[in-house]
């Protein structure tokens, strides 16, 4: 020390030593605070006494009362801490089971069974607690804890808690928020799978219900041919009318296999012609139904004066593979590979878009006699083109004397908005189809077209139409049918009529209101959901039926259920 202080004399002891000092200061300053509160903690563990389990219904494992009772046997006796554990792993399941119970109360659940069982296992760990042998030599004795009771509670305790284990893990799913969102949205992605599944297999089946021949119209068929076999003399063939090429009267061209709806279509038309002997409808089918056809009309000839023409497709013999594309592609391997292809990626793709199963309608030469409508009459003018799944539900002389500003084609416009505009029919990724055409360009309707013939032969769109459908073999303008082929012929040659005349989607679209039926000239059944099919839909199929000859005794026999 005498070395310290004589060290300290000099120039830098001096403050050493102030901060030597001043450390061990506040070293013995901390260590009193400390010991105070040490001090104080005990005084409040040894004052309050240890509560006791018959105080309260409940076990107490909280406050001072714990405290003090754990820190007494850690003292006297090793047991009572052993006990104090089983308390405590007691007294957290009741409340657990206790909040299961208070929560599920609160959500106001249908779970009557499961709230009973929390109450009674609440009620059996309060009763345990308060059973004679365990209150007397566990938690009323003084003297130290019988083991061999202890261990008794103890695995009596341990049952209970594993039960309440048990039962709050079978119906935690019912109380905790975030299993209950997962597990709605397990179900959710579980159904959207069982959803996406049964659209894709509704739409294919629907696909394969509208390609099918029914049976009624296959019987149909059958009982008309039929007539014809056994009363030859009744049918025979008659010389052409003069009518048939009168260009004065007004014409109608249409093209089908299906004998009801070509009459539908007829009955409909006569029906609202103010002078119905100046109406001639040109009929034309194909070879194997010409004579159920005819016979149709025969039986049932259409009233009030106007002329029928019935003839087959191979009738027109200008119509040969030489000339027509199409027939010439029919024929080639390499459509046939791509038709049968098509087929097996049906049931790899999803319904919107799965491409028509045996869909034949646009192999068959009648879906393109459409472009050779100025060969095959003509001395016409004008003609009228109807589908056969539309109704008439007005006079339509109007439209022979619309003005078509030397246009070819009058046609309603089908687009809105960004749909049915050209992009959505051609493949505008192929050079020529980028240069000719505008993607934005409207498309317009088929199926209710007033052509002049004359227009159509002066602009030579019949060539204009085989110049497309040669580069098209490949498919790599279009893909098939009789639309984009004719938006291209007709692209700038056509006159956008008034919506009222042809409203179409009766066939697909639920939502057209019934104002903008009763308001149109004709209306079109086109889509899948034909009116003679058990798939149409109920809300318009009464606006077809009404024009179908029920009295036509083949029409009963072949149960049409109409």
């Amino acid at each position: 020390m005498a070395v310290v202080a004589r060290s300290g004399r000099g120039g830098g002891g001096s403050a050493f030593s102030s901060s030597l000092r001043s450390f061990f200061s506040y070293r013995i300053f901390v260590s009193a605070m400390f010991t105070l509160l040490f001090f104080a903690t005990a005084s409040v563990l040894f004052s309050s006494h240890p509560a006791r389990l018959s105080d309260s219904p409940g076990i107490q494992t909280t406050g001072r009362a714990y405290m003090h009772r754990t820190f007494l046997a850690l003292k006297s006796d090793p047991l009572k801490t052993r006990l104090e554990l089983i308390h405590k792993q007691a007294s957290d399941h009741i409340m657990l089971v206790n909040a299961y119970a208070s929560y599920a109360r609160k959500l106001k659940l249908e779970i009557s069974k499961q709230l009973k069982m929390f109450d009674e296992m609440a009620q059996n760990f309060s009763d345990l607690s308060v059973k004679p042998t365990y209150r007397t030599a566990l938690f009323e004795s003084d003297g130290p804890v019988d083991e061999e009771v202890l261990r008794q509670f103890e695995k009596e305790v341990k049952d209970k808690i594993k039960v309440a284990r048990l039962m709050i893990a079978e119906n935690k799913e019912s109380y905790d928020n975030q299993l209950k969102i997962q597990k709605l949205k397990d179900t959710i992605f579980a159904v959207n799978e069982l959803l996406v599944k049964a659209k894709k297999n509704g739409a294919f089946a629907s696909l394969i219900a509208a390609k099918s021949t029914p049976k009624s119209l296959h019987c149909l068929a059958m009982r008309l041919m039929g007539e014809r076999i056994a009363n030859p003399e009744k049918y025979r063939d008659e010389k052409p009318k003069p009518e048939f090429e009168d260009p004065s009267l007004y014409h109608y061209a249409i093209f089908s296999d299906n004998v009801i709806a070509v009459s539908v279509v007829v009955n409909s038309a006569v029906k609202h012609a103010q002078e119905p002997s100046k109406h001639v409808f040109h009929i034309v089918t194909d070879k194997m139904n010409l004579a159920a056809m005819k016979v149709w009309f025969k039986m049932r000839p259409v009233g009030r004066g106007a002329f029928i023409e019935v003839k087959a497709v191979e009738e027109f013999t200008f119509l040969n593979s030489s000339y027509v594309p199409v027939l010439r592609q029919l024929v080639s391997a390499n459509l046939q590979k791509i038709y049968l292809d098509n087929k097996a990626d049906n049931e790899t793709k999803d319904e919107k878009n799965m491409k028509s199963p045996g869909d034949t309608k646009h192999l068959s030469m009648l879906n393109y006699l459409m472009f050779y409508l100025p060969e095959m009459y003509p001395k016409l003018h004008r003609i009228l083109f109807l589908d056969d799944d539309v109704v008439v539900q007005k006079d339509l002389t109007v439209l022979w004397k619309v003005d078509l500003d030397g246009k070819v084609n009058g046609a309603v416009e089908t687009c809105f908005g960004s749909f049915h505009r050209y992009a959505h029919y051609l493949n505008f990724s192929h050079p020529l189809i980028k240069d000719k055409f505008n993607p934005k360009a409207c498309a317009y309707a088929f199926g209710m077209n007033i052509f002049d013939l004359d227009s159509w032969r002066r602009e030579r769109l019949t060539d204009q139409y085989h110049y497309w459908q040669d580069l098209n073999e490949d498919q790599s303008l279009w893909k098939s049918g009789r639309q984009p082929p004719g938006l291209m012929t007709f692209y700038s040659t056509t006159k956008s009529l008034e919506k009222t005349w042809h409203v179409l989607g009766l066939g697909y679209n639920p939502s057209i209101s019934m104002d903008e039926i009763k308001n149109a000239a004709v209306i079109h059944f086109n889509g899948n959901m034909k009116p003679w099919l058990d798939i149409a839909m109920n809300r318009y199929k009464n606006l077809w039926t009404a024009h179908v000859d029920n009295e036509m005794e083949f029409v009963q026999m072949c149960n049409f259920g109409l």
